[in-house]
C-alpha cells in the first residue's frame, strides 16, 4: 500500500472523485475501549465489563464505543493521504454517518476512503471524502458516511 501525496489544491482536485486507497487494519483493545470510556465519561458495561458483556450482550464480547471508531478516523486518514505544504488543516463536517455494526473487542479495522468532491473557497479547498470503516472478517462495515476536511495550503 502506498500513501498519495498531494501537495497543492490543483492536486487535490486531481483527485476529486477517485478511490484514495485503504489504511492498514488497526486492533481495538479493550485498553484503548477503556482509555476512551474514562476520557469521555462514557462507562456502559456494554464497553467496560467484559464478563457482563460476555453474559448479557448479543455480541458476547465488550464493544468499541461507536464514536471511538470515529475518532481512528485522522489516526487511519493519514495512513492513506499526506496533505503536505498546509498552513492549517480543520476538520469541518460530518454527515450521513451511520454505524452500521458494533466493533468487537480485539476487531481489526481499517478505513476506505473515496475523495467525493473538492471546492474552492477563496483558496481554502473544502475536501469531501466518503469514508467506510471496514472489519476484517465482516460483510458490513462498521460505519459509512462523509467527513469533510478544509485545508488551507501555503501559497
Amino acid at each position: 500500500m502506498s500513501k498519495i501525496t498531494i501537495r497543492s489544491l490543483a492536486e487535490l482536485e486531481a483527485c476529486a472523485g477517485q478511490e484514495l486507497g485503504v489504511s492498514e487494519f488497526h486492533a481495538i483493545t479493550q485498553e484503548q475501549i477503556n482509555q476512551f470510556a474514562a476520557a469521555t465519561l462514557d462507562f456502559q458495561w456494554i464497553h467496560t465489563d467484559a464478563e457482563r458483556a460476555q453474559a448479557e450482550s448479543p455480541f458476547q464480547a465488550t464493544i468499541a464505543h461507536g464514536y471511538l471508531t470515529v475518532a481512528l478516523l485522522p489516526y487511519l486518514w493519514q495512513q492513506i493521504v499526506a496533505i503536505e505544504n498546509l498552513k492549517m488543516q480543520v476538520n469541518y463536517e460530518v454527515e450521513n454517518l451511520r454505524f452500521n455494526q458494533a466493533v468487537t473487542v480485539n476487531s481489526q479495522v481499517r478505513l476506505r476512503a473515496t475523495l467525493l468532491s473538492v471546492a474552492n473557497l477563496r483558496g481554502i479547498a473544502k475536501a469531501r471524502v466518503g469514508v467506510t470503516l471496514e472489519i476484517e472478517g465482516q460483510k458490513k462495515p462498521a460505519y459509512t458516511g462523509v467527513v469533510t476536511f478544509l485545508y488551507h495550503f501555503q501559497d
